[in-house]
């Protein structure tokens, strides 16, 4: 019987394979964790989510930046100047561009679902026509609220 882990190690392998990338070790086990992240994630979620002392960072970041460049992960700034990425996969409910929201309190970031911006009328403005559009949702996340 194959564990969901291996299924999963199987599934970005494949990925890779499909963009003429070698399925090394570091971008297997990267892969993996942004797999079963619930939100983007920084490089350091990145590191501390991997096996300690597994690899070192400048490779993780190599392998951030070389999967983002190839289009498996979407890299974004959130207005914190800090890079987060998330998968690109046909298992995700949210595949395209989509909002996030970002707790000012602790910093989680979750994946929102496709929103549409429109003037109270139900017009959209001229200058959102065409544009290309980055959403961030920033407040306090229900467990911050909560204490």
């Amino acid at each position: 019987m194959t564990s969901h882990v291996e299924r999963v190690r199987e599934e970005v392998r494949a990925g890779l394979r499909d963009r003429g990338l070698r399925a090394t070790a570091p971008r297997i086990a990267a892969l993996v964790v942004l797999h079963e992240a619930e939100g983007p994630l920084t490089h350091e979620q990145v590191m501390e989510a991997l096996p300690g002392g597994a690899f070192d960072k400048a490779t993780v970041w190599r392998v951030l930046a070389d999967l983002a460049d190839c289009g498996m992960l979407r890299r974004m700034d959130l207005g914190d100047r800090v890079w987060r990425y998330e998968l690109k996969d046909a298992c995700r409910a949210i595949s395209e561009e989509h909002p996030h929201f970002m707790c000012d309190v602790c910093g989680d970031v979750r994946c929102l679902p496709p929103l549409f911006i429109r003037a109270a009328d139900g017009s959209v403005p001229a200058v959102l026509r065409g544009a290309e559009l980055q959403v961030r949702v920033t407040g306090r996340c229900a467990g911050c609220v909560a204490t």
